[in-house]
């Protein structure tokens, strides 16, 4: 069981990348809302884009992926894998969502942003790391906590859902 809720973390972790790729297929400029608001700030100054499509855009990516990314491990743990109750509900949430949380990190984060120019905005090279040591340490410390407590409260709910 435990190998199979880790592939299905690697599914939700390869549906990130896919919504990122999709998200810079015309520039990296489509996916500014998850920049700094120095390099944000720097696209509209430079006419790459305006504060409203930035509200548009952040607004949308939430929209889709956050009850993408829910339905998604809700469906494997409680659909596919028939968690009951709590404990295994919980489990398999958080290795699931641990499992995208690091390919975020070192796959998205770590490699694609940090060392190739697919998310190199022309003309904001010098706020380059896009992603700084302090933007990676709260990434760390807000992701581990921020999985677990999803997985906690996604696990009551379906808890008390099913029963």
């Amino acid at each position: 069981m435990l190998l199979q809720v880790i592939l299905e973390g690697i599914g939700l972790g390869v549906l990130l990348i896919l919504v990122c790729a999709i998200g810079i297929r015309k520039g990296a400029v489509g996916m500014v809302h998850l920049y700094s608001p120095a390099v944000q700030q720097r696209c509209v100054k430079l006419g790459l884009t305006t504060h409203e499509k930035i509200k548009r855009n952040s607004l949308l990516f939430k929209a889709v992926c956050i009850p993408g990314y829910i339905g998604y491990v809700l469906v494997c743990v409680y659909g596919i894998n028939g968690a009951k109750g709590f404990v295994q509900g919980f489990w398999q949430l958080l290795v699931i969502l641990s499992v995208m949380n690091l390919m975020d990190r070192l796959l998205v984060d770590g490699y694609w942003v940090g060392h190739t120019n697919a998310w190199t905005i022309l003309g904001t090279e010098d706020l380059k790391p896009y992603i700084t040591a302090k933007d990676k340490q709260k990434k760390w410390l807000f992701g581990t906590v921020g999985m677990a407590v999803i997985a906690a409260v996604l696990a009551v709910l379906m808890t008390a859902f099913i029963h």
